[in-house]
């Protein structure tokens, strides 16, 4: 293998992307557990932590240090562009020492909060965005009440809007407080407002929108306003919820 090729030993690899020391790097290699670019790797083994697929114990390393995984709870009334030229708050102004450009995967309109995901890698970003991967989307809204049981089996079976039928997923009442209700609704379309427009069609608009997870990453208990980087087990799992 070419020296200037890019390639480094695998251990060191593994090591910097945080699997653990390079001793315990070379524990996994030796037991079988990592693979590279489909092919059971063996001691000795080099890889381009840029290009090469790192497989340790079946989930994906992402082992390019100079892409960049982070989660942000978007605040309410934040667009969800990098910058804005009618000079609203976008979601450039809440990321401080980040160091990288990095873009948003998918949005959020300017009303609803909560989980988007934010990444320098166009590939994931793409796959997590086209429909055809069918990546689930939790929102949690506070909605017009009371709700009528009726409303969740008609979004299960499927409404018909301007743009054609959409349906959940997943629907479930939360809470009933007076007026309002709140219920959890997961699909896993990204039309515009689709949300939104569901349950204005169902005669139930939204009064607050806040997605709570896309595909195996949670909102959790991440304050609005702020950005995380995801850790391995994160990044190695949206990998898998985009497998071709």
């Amino acid at each position: 293998m070419p020296e200037n090729d890019g390639a480094e030993r695998l251990q060191k690899v593994m090591a910097v992307a945080g699997v653990g020391s390079r001793r315990a790097c070379e524990t996994l290699i030796a037991r079988g557990k990592v693979t590279v670019d489909g092919r059971l790797a063996r001691l000795g083994d080099r890889a381009n932590p840029a290009t090469s697929v790192i497989m340790v114990n079946g989930e994906r390393l992402a082992a390019d240090q100079t892409l960049v995984y982070l989660a942000m709870n978007k605040p309410r009334g934040v667009v969800s562009t990098m910058a804005d030229e009618k000079g609203r708050s976008a979601i450039s102004d809440f990321l401080g020492r980040v160091e990288q450009r990095v873009y948003h995967v998918g949005r959020l309109d300017q009303d609803s909060e909560g989980l988007l995901l934010l990444t320098n890698d166009g590939t994931l970003a793409h796959k997590l965005t086209h429909p055809s991967y069918g990546v689930a989307k939790t929102y949690l809204c506070e909605v017009a009440g009371p709700l009528p049981r009726a409303v969740g089996r008609r979004l299960l079976a499927g409404v018909e809007l301007e743009d054609g039928p959409a349906k959940a997923d997943a629907f479930k009442l939360v809470d009933t407080l007076g007026k309002t209700a709140q219920i959890e609704i997961t699909l896993h379309e990204g039309r515009k407002h689709i949300v939104r427009r569901l349950m204005d069609e169902v005669g139930h608009p939204v009064s607050r929108l806040v997605r709570t997870s896309i595909g195996p990453i949670k909102l959790g208990d991440l304050r609005s306003g702020r950005t995380r980087r995801l850790n391995n087990g994160e990044i190695a799992a949206l990998f898998a919820a985009v497998e071709d």
